[in-house]
């Protein structure tokens, strides 16, 4: 499989919230960084164990929003929300012999417009 594969296979797996399945897709000593809040999740056991753990309104969903790849690394910028949260996940996989070995990933914060910019820009939706 190429690197963009597993990390679509990673997606997939993730949309069934059977993080124990997404987890499938990760090595042994596989390294989920979140650099926003200075924590480093090591092993597939800690991936299954903070996303399940983690407080959910509803069922996560995953729609993908663009996959860019060069060589072993994949980026995506992911929609992701359980009916009450509408969050971006922007990740960068490292992927090594078919596994996803690292994942670098930033949830940025939506923010409004600041007003003194009007006159040069428009809403992206809507």
């Amino acid at each position: 499989m190429t690197p963009k594969e597993v990390v679509l296979g990673f997606w997939t797996a993730m949309q069934s919230n059977d993080f124990a399945k997404a987890s499938e897709w990760l090595t042994e000593d596989y390294q989920g960084q979140w650099p926003q809040s200075n924590e480093l999740i090591v092993g597939r056991a800690n991936f299954v164990a903070i996303n399940s753990a983690y407080p959910a309104d509803g069922v996560w969903t995953f729609e993908i929003n663009s996959v860019v790849c060069e060589g072993n690394t994949v980026v995506t910028d992911v929609s992701v929300s359980d009916g009450v949260r509408h969050d971006r996940a922007i990740t960068f996989h490292t992927v090594k012999e078919g596994l996803i070995c690292c994942q670098r990933e930033f949830w940025p914060e939506s923010y409004p417009a600041p007003e003194w910019r009007q006159a040069w820009v428009k809403p992206l939706n809507g």
